[in-house]
């Protein structure tokens, strides 16, 4: 089986090993990213490598081979062909590297994973996320209020999500 799923000038999207699992731990932990993105235990992620409904990815920057983030999806095998783009984590923020990943990411999605719609929820406090996925196409849903913990107090997420029809014409 081929590791690389998608490669684009600046970036490589592959499979993520057990080898790559302390690098995603110590990104996702990381202060800044902590606030915006889910924690899994080292088993949490070990047991998604295994599991046929999601994709773990590793983001590479394509001219050193060095780690540079990572990518969960899941949904793989929904009937109704809805993927759930549910973690990316970037190390080298402000290079252009998240929409790079955002644009392989929804081209693997609609034309090799046959989704029909692409979906995500992304913390209201993350506006610059919201600003990237409404800029590659994404839509607003609507509002989870208060649905999600963090440092002790309930936050709400956003809903997102593109069409494959959406993609294709953009």
């Amino acid at each position: 089986m081929n590791d690389i799923i998608k490669k684009s000038k600046n970036i490589t999207l592959r499979r993520t090993k057990s080898t790559d699992l302390e690098f995603v731990i110590s990104l996702e932990r990381e202060p800044y990213n902590a606030q915006y993105v889910g924690q899994w235990s080292k088993e949490r992620h070990m047991d998604s490598l295994k599991d046929r409904d999601i994709v773990h990815l590793i983001v590479e920057d394509s001219n050193t081979s060095k780690p540079i983030g990572y990518i969960i999806m899941g949904g793989i095998e929904n009937k109704d062909n809805n993927i759930e783009f549910r973690r990316v984590v970037i190390s080298d923020k402000g290079k252009g590297f998240g929409r790079e990943t955002l644009k392989l990411i929804k081209e693997f999605s609609f034309n090799q994973l046959g989704a029909h719609r692409l979906w995500l929820d992304v913390r209201c406090k993350n506006t610059k996320a919201q600003n990237l996925y409404k800029s590659e196409g994404f839509k607003e849903e609507g509002t989870l209020r208060e649905c999600v913990i963090y440092n002790g107090s309930y936050e709400s997420i956003i809903i997102m999500s593109i069409l494959e029809h959406e993609y294709k014409n953009n």
